[in-house]
């Protein structure tokens, strides 16, 4: 991926990178971003390491959209120029390089960081090692990190098992303890952003709202993408409805944020 980034910022100088912070191990977290405009968009993809493919979904998109720009041609119907224009799209392509190279197989089955998270996965026989690994390299979920009703999704986590570090579902000792989850926070409060999408792989469903929180537009929006994608636009499961990215965004900004 940070060979592909190199690639694209020689192809498309208008392309901007940089970095919002690093992992546990150091990898660079990096972004991307694409536009000029004032209104600030955020894509996240792989918060989830056993969803890694959003991160080549985030890229080729990059690419598409870089590719639209200089050819003065339109992406899904829109002038991509006049959209580089009035808008900032901000790209974090990969939130969990950590949990990514575990389940990529990037880690020697002898390394530190393999041997580290295959003693965690000894507690929990029943997700598969290391595929089912959703976790950063600490074995704390980072989609359970934010200061949006943290203390209830310990209490359900808990009570399903996961108190301690593991492959999934375990929220760390407290909201933002781990240096991802604490960077995306971070990055997002240096912005302005209007809309956030993240990017997963399992349900094939849109979620768009926390418990009674309903920004104006979410629902139109994710309607939009329900439509595009053909996925279904639903609530959030209550045992999976705290503590995310997306419920901290719109507690704290009452502004749209699709979970999709």
């Amino acid at each position: 991926m940070q060979l592909n980034i190199r690639a694209l910022k020689v192809v498309y100088p208008f392309l901007e990178t940089g970095s919002i912070g690093y992992s546990v191990l150091g990898e660079e977290i990096p972004y991307l971003k694409i536009g000029n405009g004032q209104k600030q968009v955020l894509y996240t993809a792989s918060i989830h390491a056993n969803e890694w493919i959003t991160s080549v979904l985030l890229m080729k998109f990059a690419e598409n959209y870089c590719s639209s720009i200089r050819s003065n041609s339109t992406i899904y119907g829109y002038n991509a120029k006049s959209l580089f224009e009035n808008v900032s799209i901000y790209i974090v392509p990969m939130v969990n390089p950590d949990g990514v190279n575990l389940v990529t197989g990037a880690f020697l089955d002898d390394s530190i960081a393999y041997l580290r998270a295959e003693i965690i996965s000894r507690g929990f026989s029943d997700i598969p090692f290391p595929s089912g690994w959703k976790a950063n390299i600490n074995g704390v979920d980072l989609n359970l990190q934010f200061p949006a009703g943290w203390e209830q999704a310990r209490e359900i986590k808990f009570s399903q098992g996961f108190t301690k570090p593991a492959p999934r579902d375990y929220v760390g000792l407290g909201p933002l303890t781990e240096p991802e989850s604490l960077a995306l926070y971070n990055f997002t409060l240096s912005h302005n952003f209007r809309l956030t999408i993240s990017y997963h792989t399992q349900g094939k469903e849109i979620y768009w709202k926390f418990l009674d929180f309903m920004p104006p537009m979410s629902l139109k929006i994710a309607n939009i993408f329900g439509e595009v994608s053909g996925y279904n636009v639903a609530d959030v499961p209550y045992n999976s409805s705290f503590a995310g990215f997306k419920d901290w965004f719109i507690q704290q900004y009452n502004r749209p944020r699709l979970y999709y």
